[in-house]
């Protein structure tokens, strides 16, 4: 007969030991089992429940824990240790208590309330190599919390692990309060890298912050269409705004070869940009100038400040093409005014703040208005209806529709070469029209245009989650992130993996994804939407139901019969069908 097959899956392994546990029990043995006692029952029994934990099995001094993703099990050890090391620093070195912990993510055999195989047994060798009070991590369970947790992560590098046949990569998670250890650096990408910094507003009124931010788009804008160049996103710049920086630590943090950063004065009809580029690695300064102009001369000036830069760290590019990537968005400086203005009630909205965004859509509006030819407000506006629709602002359905298409038809005309126009006209067809062919053939024209857009590669991953590739929307997901790592609206784009993963049937780490994505933004009902689902569908009853709950405060007339109002234009039946088969296990009403 064939041998019976072994049953399988994938899981997160934690591995913990009691550091000193024979010198501790021969010095005090009743005290020791008491203290250990009422460690597992006041801390570490609780932690292990509140991160989905189950206790596989324990010894005198140990005990091996499933979770069900990398980021629950990393959270529970690091919250842990933290707190272990705060109640134990009043006590007596001789008779505190600690524990080494070991963390792997691998397959495992099942073997009724046991596990077994290499998954388990490298973490329970890493759990021997750490420090005690400290948490080692593979490689493994690196990759799946590393751009999702803000704990540091030290590499250890490669150890030989006893009878695990290869080497092991090993990280070292640095536990809050430890002390301070020097963040390890992104990699540089394989070609020239830069981030531009928000340039200061010299003018002496806070009311031309927006017309200072705004250069700063352009220049971004303009850099990003060079394939030679990796550009940091805009939302990712802009969080050192406000803030005195060092570069070396921007070009850490950020992962780039160079930085730009500045200032801009505008005053009586005439504005001037100083700016100056910085080697991050060494911050030598490569180029400074100061340049001034008219009003009517801004978009020159803008286009001298991008040349100069772009023929400092990329002395290969040709002229033509700097002169052909220099374009001007407008001829009307209302326009563009209002514009710039739109654009920063949008950043403000997070999107999911209906005040702002109805001041954005009155900005773009009016800006189109006063040029009819100005592509990019034409696609912000149309952008504008897909968050009405997707937090169930309730508009008409059938001029929700009908604006979408004729915003962002005119974006995609008019702004044939303009990857931002275009990527924000193709998500508002695909979402608020249903166009989902249309609306992914112009994001992948925007892709092609400019291969450093960050905004692109976001919205390109949800026309594959929804066109059913939902393994190449991660992908297209995480580059984003790449190459806006410290985005504010990152939450948007961690519910969109969310949505991704839950698709490709991850529905732990759909779960994981959206509960960090609402951790920062508590209201965002995509986020709540797929939190429910994901939660349901991995058996978590009590947060499917919690994030059903909050979302029916938001929007008390959301049922499973009218879900897909609010969901984009899936193309397969099944995911659909998947979608609502979750939310009504977690309780939507029909």
């Amino acid at each position: 007969m064939a041998a019976q097959r072994a049953e399988r899956k994938l899981a997160a392994i934690l591995a913990a030991d009691m550091a000193d546990y024979s010198r501790l029990m021969g010095a005090d043995e009743e005290g020791t089992l008491a203290r250990l006692k009422a460690i597992r029952q006041e801390l570490i029994d609780p932690k292990i429940a509140e991160h989905r934990g189950r206790i596989v099995k324990t010894t005198g001094d140990g005990m091996l824990i499933e979770f069900p993703s990398a980021v629950d099990a990393v959270r529970c050890a690091a919250e842990v240790q933290q707190r272990m090391a705060e109640s134990g620093a009043t006590t007596p070195e001789e008779q505190r208590v600690q524990f080494r912990v070991g963390i792997n993510v691998g397959d495992v055999i099942i073997d009724g309330d046991d596990i077994y195989g290499d998954g388990v047994n490298i973490a329970a060798r890493l759990e021997g190599i750490a420090d005690p009070g400290s948490v080692c991590i593979s490689e493994a369970a690196y990759q799946q919390v590393r751009d999702r947790l803000d704990y540091r992560f030290e590499e250890m590098g490669e150890r030989t692990l006893k009878n695990i046949a290869r080497p092991v990569r090993v990280y070292r998670i640095a536990i809050h309060g430890e002390p301070q250890r020097e963040a390890k650096a992104l990699a540089l990408p394989d070609k020239p890298s830069i981030a531009v910094l928000p340039f200061q507003n010299m003018s002496g009124d806070p009311e031309q912050e927006y017309f200072a931010d705004g250069i700063v788009e352009e220049i971004i804008t303009a850099f990003s269409r060079f394939r030679q160049l990796f550009v940091i996103a805009r939302n990712s710049s802009f969080t050192y705004k406000g803030r005195a920086v060092d570069v070396k630590q921007v070009g850490r943090e950020l992962g780039v070869r160079y930085v730009l950063e500045g200032s801009v004065r505008k005053a009586a009809g005439r504005a001037r940009i100083t700016g100056q580029l910085i080697d991050a690695s060494t911050g030598a300064h490569l180029w400074a100038d100061r340049l001034e102009g008219t009003l009517e001369d801004i978009f020159e000036l803008q286009d001298r400040v991008t040349a100069s830069v772009v023929g400092q760290i990329a002395p290969k590019l040709e002229q033509a093409e700097i002169e052909r990537a220099l374009r001007k968005r407008t001829d009307s400086l209302d326009a563009y005014d209002c514009f710039l203005r739109g654009l920063a009630s949008l950043y403000r909205s997070q999107w999911s703040n209906r005040e702002a965004m109805d001041e954005a859509l009155r900005l773009f509006e009016r800006a189109v208005a006063l040029d009819p030819n100005f592509a990019a407000a034409y696609g912000c506006a149309a952008a504008c209806y897909v968050q009405y629709k997707g937090n169930g602002w309730m508009i008409d359905p059938a001029r929700l529709v009908a604006e979408t298409e004729r915003l962002a038809g005119r974006a995609a005309d008019l702004g044939k070469d303009e990857a931002d126009a275009l990527a924000n006209s193709g998500w508002a067809l695909a979402f608020a029209a249903g166009d989902l062919d249309a609306g992914a053939a112009l994001v992948d024209r925007a892709l092609a245009l400019n291969p450093n857009l960050a905004l692109a590669w976001f919205l390109g991953g949800w026309m594959k989650t929804w066109l059913g590739e939902p393994e190449t929307a991660i992908s297209r997901h995480t580059h984003a992130m790449r190459l806006s790592p410290v985005d504010p609206r990152m939450a948007g784009m961690q519910q969109a993996r969310a949505h991704a993963h839950f698709m490709a049937g991850h529905y732990d780490e759909a779960s994981s994804w959206a509960a960090t994505s609402l951790r920062t933004a508590p209201d965002l009902q995509p986020a709540l939407r797929i939190s429910a689902a994901s939660n349901a569908l991995a058996g978590h009853m009590e947060l499917a139901r919690k994030a059903v709950g909050r979302l029916r405060d938001l929007n008390p007339e959301l049922r499973v019969s009218n879900l897909r109002a609010v969901l984009g234009p899936y193309r397969r039946p099944a995911d659909l069908a998947r979608y609502e088969d979750g939310m009504r296990k977690a309780g939507l009403p029909e």
